[in-house]
């Protein structure tokens, strides 16, 4: 069995944590979204190809070519032009017969997987309150009539999870379809096309941790952390730090508390920081804020975050400052002595 992990895009709304990695590197858990992914594909496939685009040098980097069992390939997807461009990269690695395909970036789990894999077409659905921001299926039994995006108006909570079984239809598919309002060609768009002249069975997933902003990273390292600290080899931890992922050559005197805290990351003492999190080779000392409720712009649209501090991007030094709950701070900012909220970009 083959699979093809789609990996190629280039998140804005996971600003600043992407300006300086691709989004399916970042951690929970000290493990790279990806790589979670693919500890759940073991022993279900024996092959994947990775779609790579932004950054792509990266995920090669860090993800060689096997992982475990798994043989890994590549291919580029030199422009961003949407989903199904990007699956339509792999058509020649496929060669014929049925394939998973799945994005690199949201969390997966091996059960609901395996159910997928017992269908020759099927989609995973996972049922959601908020059906206004996911594409959102129709169905009659467990056969798929039509995947609508973002639908105004309710017609059903079974949210797309991007987690898909195909076979070789769906390049066809992709093939004939025009470009959406975005100039892109949509997966979505193939699946409708394919759903019109095949039987696709949905499959409810048990779990599904999607990551679309930085404050999910949070919700998806509680979920997914097995013990209350996760520490990296040659950290040490001198201050207080609870119910929190930190990466390795880090040295943590102050007071952490819900974080995800990078690689080689300094916390100074009497620092605090709670509900954020830090990026790699971060100097910090200071406090970060956090409040039940925020509002935090993204792409034009005001986002109502619960229980949310702050996002430091890569390789920042913050010396005395004061962040205000709900800050953005973009990698390789250096402040001293400031109080700090919103957008920093410099």
């Amino acid at each position: 069995m083959k699979a093809v992990i789609l990996a190629a895009g280039k998140s804005t709304r996971t600003y600043p944590l992407t300006l300086s990695m691709p989004k399916p590197l970042l951690k929970i858990s000290n493990k790279a979204l990806i790589e979670h992914n693919l500890e759940q594909l073991m022993d279900l496939v024996d092959e994947a190809m990775i779609v790579i685009g932004y950054r792509g040098e990266m995920i090669q980097k860090y993800l060689g070519h096997r992982f475990g069992n798994i043989e890994l390939k590549y291919v580029e997807q030199k422009k961003q032009l949407g989903t199904g461009h990007a699956l339509l990269q792999a058509e020649s690695y496929i060669k014929g017969g049925r394939f998973l395909v799945m994005m690199g970036d949201d969390v997966y789990f091996r059960g609901d997987i395996r159910k997928c894999l017992k269908y020759d077409l099927a989609v995973m659905v996972k049922r959601v309150q908020n059906y206004q921001d996911f594409g959102i299926f129709t169905q009659k039994g467990d056969r798929i009539l039509e995947l609508q995006e973002k639908p105004k108006n309710y017609i059903s909570d079974l949210a797309n999870t991007a987690c898909y079984v195909f076979d070789n239809k769906i390049f066809g598919c992709l093939r004939k379809i025009k470009k959406s309002s975005r100039g892109e060609l949509e997966l979505t768009d193939g699946f409708n096309l394919l759903a019109k002249s095949e039987d696709i069975f949905s499959v409810e997933a048990k779990v599904w941790l999607p990551v679309s902003y930085p404050w999910n990273l949070l919700e998806a390292d509680q979920i997914i952390r097995d013990r209350d600290i996760k520490a990296g080899r040659n950290t040490v931890i001198k201050g207080e730090v609870t119910d929190s992922s930190v990466g390795k050559n880090c040295v943590i005197e102050g007071f952490v508390k819900n974080s995800i805290i990078g690689d080689n990351v300094i916390i100074h003492k009497d620092s605090v920081i709670e509900d954020s999190i830090i990026g790699n080779n971060v100097e910090f000392r200071g406090t970060v804020e956090t409040a039940p409720k925020v509002e935090i712009k993204v792409k034009g649209r005001v986002m109502k975050v619960e229980n949310f501090g702050a996002a430091i991007g890569d390789s920042c030094r913050l010396k005395d400052v004061l962040l205000e709950s709900g800050t953005l701070v973009w990698p390789k900012v250096v402040k001293k002595g400031k109080d700090l909220k919103g957008i920093v970009r410099k």
